[in-house]
């Protein structure tokens, strides 16, 4: 019933939304004079805001059609490697004799397409031969396909790294970083001979017992019932996964949105600002970002209630307690992080992650207890929030370097970085993980210690607590 509530109001606000689509075609026309004038502007402006607020938003294309690899523009297609019901494997084809690292970026299935990782794939491209996972939205694929749940996702994770072979570099954003270590836990212990070289996992649930947020709050709070009953429901027959149970787009991006509302709002008076002001580069960013935040898919139930449980409610993996069933045999393996010793391991994190916080992610590293130290990273970013991880300019410009050097130092085939890419973003020495340094615990301190320094400054400046590099 939620569903066809939701559809209902997108139908009847579907007057409004055309008048304001026109009136925003005849006050934004350049070749109307009333256009250039505040009055048009501002008209101009209100129109496009509402037309904005009741319309939704399809799933965007990647768009990148090329790369700067050594001086040289280099053309990009897209290429399906492997289709299944739930996803498909996509490759950026450079057209371009290269030997870089192979990556496999693990998109997250928690409401958005694969391509709010634009940013992350184009930054990889000139150094790296990019594959991403793009996830189907649920409410697209007939019930005759079957369910999917968090089982039949780590198969599937498990199922890509074997197709793309022992030397592939898998990068874990957000959600999928509790797959990607369950999957390469599993191929350790059954000595699968294509493991993966390495693994990154960027802020990540791997122990959300570690530093609460909203969402790890509300997971705990609730029984998996209430989730069950609230949350849940169904695809209306006029879809192609009609019947099909569904958690919902729309409520996950409701609850995002919820946990930033002044932010939002801001960003839209600010962009209604710009429109009345003639900016239309501020403007045409917000509206790029938002088409993208805005355009959102549905998860099968299935799969969204065993992650709240498996992951936010019994924590089964930092318990060292979750098991696999396989969905081909049925049989259920043990999950043992401690199997893992050829895949080298970075996590990443960012000081002002409020999905992922601090603590999160680092939490692999106890797991992985006969993981040699040398094959152990982790990188803590200031002055970034969760999206601002794998998107943005200290992405591109701190991050990116560090994990490029991170593959490149476990990957003897690959060939050397391009002098002149090395001079636009060079190359940074990775930061081994340190138990001391590196701790939530470790963390804390050094956060007490840097207010007590602007507090007193005069008196205890030069305490070696303060660590200025994290």
């Amino acid at each position: 019933m939620l569903y066809h509530l939701y559809d209902l109001q997108h139908a009847l606000l579907t007057p409004a939304r055309i008048m304001a689509e026109t009136s925003r075609f005849i006050y934004q026309n350049p070749w109307n004079p009333i256009a250039h004038t505040p009055a048009g502007r501002t008209l101009g402006a209100g129109a496009e805001m509402i037309s904005r607020l009741t319309r939704r938003f399809g799933k965007p294309e990647f768009g990148l059609h090329e790369t700067m690899i050594d001086g040289k523009t280099i053309k990009i297609s897209e290429k399906t490697i492997l289709e299944k019901p739930f996803c498909t494997l996509t490759r950026f084809y450079r057209h371009a004799r290269r030997n870089d690292p192979k990556v496999l970026v693990v998109a997250p299935m928690s409401g958005h397409f694969s391509t709010l990782l634009r940013g992350t794939v184009e930054a990889l491209l000139p150094h790296h031969d990019v594959y991403i996972t793009e996830w189907i939205d649920a409410r697209q694929v007939s019930l005759t396909e079957g369910r999917f749940n968090l089982d039949d996702y780590i198969e599937y994770v498990m199922e890509f790294i074997q197709e793309l072979g022992p030397d592939v570099h898998v990068v874990a954003v957000c959600q999928p970083a509790v797959p990607v270590l369950v999957a390469t836990a599993l191929m350790a212990s059954m000595n699968d001979p294509k493991q993966p070289a390495t693994i990154t996992l960027m802020g990540g649930p791997i122990d959300t017992r570690i530093s609460k947020t909203a969402v790890t709050e509300l997971a705990e709070e609730r029984p998996l019932s209430w989730f069950e009953n609230t949350v849940v429901t169904t695809v209306p027959c006029y879809y192609p996964g009609g019947f099909r149970k569904v958690y919902p787009g729309f409520l996950q991006l409701s609850g995002f949105m919820s946990m930033n509302l002044d932010r939002h709002v801001g960003k839209y008076m600010d962009f209604f600002n710009h429109l009345v002001q003639g900016d239309g580069d501020s403007a045409e960013a917000h509206r790029k970002f938002y088409n993208e935040y805005l355009a959102v898919m549905d998860i099968t139930a299935e799969f969204y209630l065993q992650t709240v449980e498996t992951v936010f409610q019994r924590h089964l993996l930092p318990r060292n307690k979750m098991k696999w069933r396989n969905p081909k045999t049925g049989v259920l393996h043990d999950v043992v992080p401690a199997d893992i010793k050829k895949t080298a391991l970075l996590t990443i994190e960012g000081e002002l992650d409020d999905i992922s916080a601090h603590g999160q992610t680092t939490a692999a590293h106890p797991l992985c207890t006969n993981l040699a130290p040398e094959k152990q990273f982790h990188h803590f970013q200031e002055n970034v929030g969760h999206y601002g991880i794998f998107n943005g300019r200290r992405w591109q410009q701190e991050i990116m370097p560090r994990m490029r050097t991170f593959m490149r130092q476990h990957d003897a085939k690959a060939d050397p970085v391009p002098d002149a890419d090395l001079k636009a973003s060079p190359a940074l020495r990775p930061e081994q993980w340190d138990e001391k340094k590196h701790s939530l615990q470790a963390v804390l301190a050094r956060k007490k210690a840097k207010e007590k320094v602007q507090k007193f400054p005069r008196a205890v400046d030069s305490s070696p607590m303060v660590d200025a590099a994290e």
